[in-house]
């Protein structure tokens, strides 16, 4: 358990892909597939336990990584306030499952769960492998993130349409132009409007600062397109073919 918290990590390095990695992904895959049993329970009661559940989940991991950063003395404010894109949908995904809001569930859909799956399959996690907490949190945390969204569409029924990547995309540039100005501010990062990661990421290939700013947004129009399409087609076979028929 000692180790498990630990500042330094002594253990084997996180292995991409590898069969602790795999284990989890799994893991997610059926928690996912349960859905579909989910929906088949009417109660509004057995759905609501099921949001909070997931919601305190999520939420968990998040307070437990500020704790955890505290404790071993390395959490300071340009790093750790929850201002990274996948730790606002962190609180945005926990709004939504509790409200079922569903202009948040657009925002999650379009842009939550690009952000959340990269980090889920390809995550940065430093010196830590598994199963150090760092790890776990980073690889669990970001699998929830997409979860909870892909619950709200399987057992709530929600569904995205082409009016919500306007709001994702002028969400997404509000965040990032808050972001610029904060960091503006207290010489940090967040949402690396500043510069790019010192690890290998796909800003790597967006080009150099500050143009793979557009790159990204280009690149995030294009997902939200991607995940919004199957939707609408779905919708305008289903509306063709309800007229023929009339």
């Amino acid at each position: 358990m000692g180790q498990f918290f630990a500042k330094d990590w002594i253990g084997a390095p996180f292995v991409l892909f590898g069969p602790n990695h795999l284990a989890i992904i799994f893991f997610f895959i059926l928690l996912n597939l349960s859905f579909f049993l989910l929906r088949k329970n009417k109660s509004e009661r057995f759905r609501k336990r099921i949001r909070i559940g997931l919601a305190i989940s999520l939420l968990l991991f998040e307070i437990t990584w500020q704790v955890w950063r505290i404790a071993i003395g390395e959490w300071n404010i340009r790093e750790n306030l929850p201002l990274h894109m996948c730790s606002l949908f962190l609180i945005i995904n926990c709004l939504m499952v509790l409200t079922r809001s569903k202009t948040l569930f657009e925002l999650s859909y379009c842009l939550g769960i690009g952000s959340g799956l990269m980090a889920f399959l390809t995550p940065d996690l430093g010196p830590y492998g598994l199963w150090h907490f760092a790890a776990v949190q980073t690889i669990f945390g970001h699998g929830l993130l997409v979860t909870l969204t892909i619950y709200m569409v399987i057992v709530e029924g929600f569904r995205p349409s082409w009016r919500s990547i306007g709001k994702t995309f002028l969400f997404g540039l509000a965040a990032l132009s808050i972001s610029y100005l904060v960091n503006r501010l207290l010489g940090s990062n967040y949402m690396f409007t500043m510069g790019k990661p010192g690890s290998a990421s796909l800003l790597d290939v967006l080009g150099p600062y500050p143009w793979y700013l557009l790159s990204m947004a280009g690149v995030a129009l294009v997902i939200m397109v991607i995940l919004v399409a199957p939707w609408e087609i779905a919708e305008f076979i289903k509306e063709k073919s309800s007229k023929t028929r009339m």
